[in-house]
């Protein structure tokens, strides 16, 4: 039995479909919420375990299920979007035409509260990880359509 508790139904689907999605990306190997708990519990063995022996220890000192769950799906975004070694997916080719228009769209992303903006050059890194943000977006809504 797991101790994560969600907010609403939407929620638990949308965190069951970033499981399954890390799954299939092989980043875990159990896409269960009990195994989720059995991580979260490995990650608190490790921690007190540093922690006891004086190492520097980031961010909390244990966490909670839910707390471990929302550091979790946070972790596989970011190793989707950085485009982590090990990953089992085929990203999509992004070319700089797309990196424009992506600029173009939504300037205001790029735009600091005086009206100053960041030029493309500045921002180009930061709009090749939105649009790869948008990519495992699309990946988890495939997903959550057909669990439905």
């Amino acid at each position: 039995m797991n101790n994560i508790f969600f907010t609403s139904d939407r929620e638990e689907k949308y965190a069951k479909a970033c499981l399954v999605f890390a799954e299939q990306l092989g980043l875990i190997d159990d896409s269960s919420l009990d195994a989720v708990v059995s991580r979260c519990k490995n990650e608190n063995a490790k921690r007190k375990t540093a922690f006891d022996n004086g190492e520097i220890v980031y961010g909390l000192k244990q966490f909670t299920p839910t707390a471990y769950l929302d550091w979790e799906l946070t972790r596989f975004r970011l190793d989707f979007v950085s485009e982590q070694k090990g990953i089992k997916y085929s990203y999509k080719p992004i070319e700089k035409p797309q990196l424009k228009e992506y600029y173009k769209l939504n300037k205001d992303l790029f735009t600091r509260y005086n009206g100053d903006r960041f030029r493309f050059k500045e921002s180009r890194d930061v709009v090749y990880k939105k649009i790869r943000e948008e990519e495992y977006e699309n990946e988890i809504n495939n997903i959550l359509r057909k669990l439905s």
